[in-house]
């Protein structure tokens, strides 16, 4: 099958490389340089690698650029293939994470776990004991993508509640996670923050709060319920 060559994608990003490239380079969490592509372009170019020979993309991307990185994690989302070969991709390029915009492009991308939960989900239980910032985001942040189901909530209540949430992404990846579940599970979420077995942190709760409170699907109500039954709260 053929495919576009590394010195091609990196042609096809010069081209699409927008005027800001240097503000991205600044921001860019990576810390590695980027050409400013925009993210709806750069998803469509991993939707083309994604077609062709996506395999051999995968086993010699370099990923020394934003853009080259965040390919990586688009084209294994968007690749289509027997599951377990996904599978073997994902495994690879987990520990290889290093930043919350690859994380978060890995998680929304990955919609194959809506066809393969439970092979996806098995995988993701491989880092549910991770002490590592992003392996911790990774599952927190693939739940809440990929898992916020009937069938799932409560596994996934109990996993992002039992996660090492000591690093800063890896809470704020949590508290990402409970407060978008308070949108579609509101009893479920009010029981957990409640529970006297709750095992947040205090900065990961409080900031799981702030999230509920910024979010327009969230009832404010539900925020002021939960401090009002919560033990963390004095009560006068």
């Amino acid at each position: 099958m053929a495919h576009m060559t590394i010195k091609e994608i990196r042609e096809e990003i010069g081209k699409l490389s927008g005027n800001n490239a240097e503000l991205y380079d600044k921001l860019n969490p990576t810390g590695k340089p980027s050409a400013g592509v925009r993210t709806p372009e750069l998803r469509k170019l991993a939707q083309r690698i994604a077609k062709e020979d996506y395999r051999w993309f995968l086993e010699h991307n370099p990923m020394d650029t934003f853009e080259m990185e965040a390919l990586q994690a688009y084209v294994i989302g968007y690749a289509k293939d027997d599951v377990q070969v996904i599978l073997s991709y994902l495994r690879e390029f987990i520990p290889k994470v290093h930043d919350w915009a690859v994380n978060d492009a890995l998680c929304s991308t990955f919609k194959i776990a809506k066809k393969y939960p439970k092979e996806v989900y098995e995988l993701l239980m491989e880092y549910k004991d991770s002490k590592k910032e992003f392996e911790v985001r990774v599952v927190a942040v693939m739940l809440m993508s990929q898992f916020l189901t009937e069938d799932y909530i409560d596994r996934d209540l109990e996993i992002w509640d039992s996660l090492y949430a000591e690093e800063y992404y890896a809470k704020m990846g949590i508290a990402w996670a409970v407060a978008t579940a308070a949108a579609k599970f509101p009893e479920k979420v009010f029981s957990y923050m409640t529970s006297p077995d709750n095992h947040l942190n205090d900065w990961t709760f409080q900031k799981a709060l702030q999230k509920m409170r910024e979010s327009y699907r969230v009832d404010n109500a539900l925020v002021d319920q939960i401090k009002a039954a919560s033990h963390r709260f004095d009560k006068e």
